[in-house]
């Protein structure tokens, strides 16, 4: 084991530097986004109410990912419920940062049903769809739990933000923000890629710093936390997407924890609208005829499910790196499981560890928390053999020696390990954990960050 930890109480590292930016042609055709003050934040000006909008013929896809919690908030019921009804189908979402609306009994439906109801009525409806059935706005929420929407607030601002909806890289800036809770950077990112005949684009935000340890599926029939969303210009149909999400929620923001904390509000949207360009012979882009809906099983599904799981992947890791108080971006990498599943457990138990995230903050290279917390992950007797596990730092690209330090292999310690190596490995700002289990292999990643003397400071005073 190492000496007793050498850190003091050193500050967060800037993380600006994970700020993009980006132009107008690389946000998805057909949407348009927009953010206000409404009051829900006590600072004066800080966005806290955002809006997203499909302007294409025909209702988007929509699927969703949410918490399963128990006191699941208004939000999730409400968005749960529109996408059961509709048959996977939206316009679009509001989202409100400052109070979650969480365990607010009827009235918290209530106002969930109002902000929902209230856009919808404000957004010009769709030729192509009859008056009974366009499509309804999905609705999020994060913030203080317990306490009621300022409602009023909020139906007196949605005219102004609905009416100023924009498809600038500005517009889809400020809608990041209005995301934000005690978040130190927006979380935005975008990309594009071929599908088919197609030039597909996906613009992607999400929040998080703490109570961050999403446990999220799809919806089932009738504080801080985690949001995000995916909106994308590909025609997907509803199950398919459904299903794609899934797949790429469970390998990304169900791959991150920061206090071992599910929130009531976790939801992860996705919504597609089919607005995509057709590629030219001279690879300019045309409106050309619509693009019909990716069913599940075709090839062109499978080259957009890994572009969401990739989209989703990224915009979880901004999640874990913005931890509340985080010095350090944490991988458990756990290889060589029995079956993924395996694997995931023990990276997640690894990475929940309270003593292997103080730990990491204090730069001591206590290695024994790791196999403590492979050890009491609940899994079958005998599904992990104590003499075959091996653990390993392993140094980030901007260490100068490159090389892997071995801790224990096969169960045993390794001989005279360089503690000044370990220090040094552990001062980065990124840093990756890889256990061996020696027993199949199947591989899993989990991210987190490191706890810190913040982190206690933010949550002891989340509300005042």
């Amino acid at each position: 084991m190492s000496a007793a930890a050498t850190s003091s109480n050193k500050p967060p590292p800037s993380k600006d530097h994970h700020v993009h930016t980006y132009s107008g042609d690389a946000f998805p055709l057909g949407y348009v986004v927009g953010a206000v003050h409404a009051g829900i934040k006590k600072k004066a000006g800080a966005l806290d109410l955002g809006v997203l909008a499909s302007t294409a013929d025909r209702p988007c896809a929509a699927a969703a990912c949410l918490t399963r919690n128990v006191f699941k908030a208004a939000p999730v019921t409400v968005t749960a419920e529109l996408l059961n009804t509709s048959g996977g189908r939206a316009r679009g979402f509001v989202v409100n940062a400052g109070c979650a609306n969480a365990v607010t009994g009827k009235k918290g439906l209530e106002d969930a049903w109002t902000m929902s109801k209230t856009v919808s009525s404000l957004l010009p409806p769709l030729a192509s769809t009859s008056a009974s059935e366009q499509p309804g706005t999905l609705v999020m929420s994060t913030g203080v739990i317990g306490q009621h929407l300022p409602i009023k607030n909020i139906t007196s601002a949605l005219p102004d933000v609905t009416s100023h909806l924009s498809s600038s890289p500005n517009a889809w800036m400020n809608l990041a923000k209005a995301f934000m809770t005690t978040d130190t950077f927006p979380k935005l990112r975008a990309r594009t890629f071929k599908l088919g005949d197609r030039v597909v684009r996906m613009a992607g935000i999400d929040k998080g710093a703490g109570m961050i340890a999403p446990n999220m599926g799809p919806p089932q029939p009738p504080h801080a936390t985690l949001l995000g969303v995916v909106a994308t210009d590909a025609a997907v149909a509803p199950s398919a997407l459904q299903s794609a999400l899934n797949y790429a929620v469970d390998r990304s923001f169900n791959s991150i924890t920061v206090d071992g904390d599910m929130s009531t509000n976790d939801t992860i949207l996705c919504l597609a609208n089919g607005a995509a360009g057709k590629v030219e012979d001279e690879g300019r882009e045309s409106a050309g005829a619509a693009m019909e809906e990716i069913q599940e099983g075709s090839a062109e599904f499978g080259v957009f499910k890994e572009e969401l799981r990739e989209m989703a992947e990224e915009l979880a890791k901004l999640v874990a790196r913005d931890g509340e108080g985080a010095t350090k971006f944490v991988t458990i990498r756990v290889k060589n499981g029995p079956s993924y599943e395996v694997a995931s457990a023990v990276a997640k138990s690894v990475a929940s560890s309270s003593l292997v995230k103080t730990a990491m903050y204090g730069e001591d290279a206590n290695w024994g928390r790791i196999l403590c917390a492979v050890g009491y992950t609940p899994l079958p007797e005998g599904t992990i053999d104590p003499t075959k596990v091996s653990v390993t730092f392993m140094p980030s690209a901007s260490c100068a020696d490159s090389t892997p330090l071995k801790l224990l292999t096969n169960g045993e310690p390794e001989p005279n390990i360089d503690e000044d190596r370990a220090s040094v490995i552990l001062q980065e700002e990124d840093l990756e954990v890889l256990v061996d289990l020696g027993a199949g292999s199947e591989e899993a990643r989990v991210w987190t960050c490191d706890f810190s003397h913040d982190y206690v400071t933010i949550n002891g005073s989340y509300r005042s």
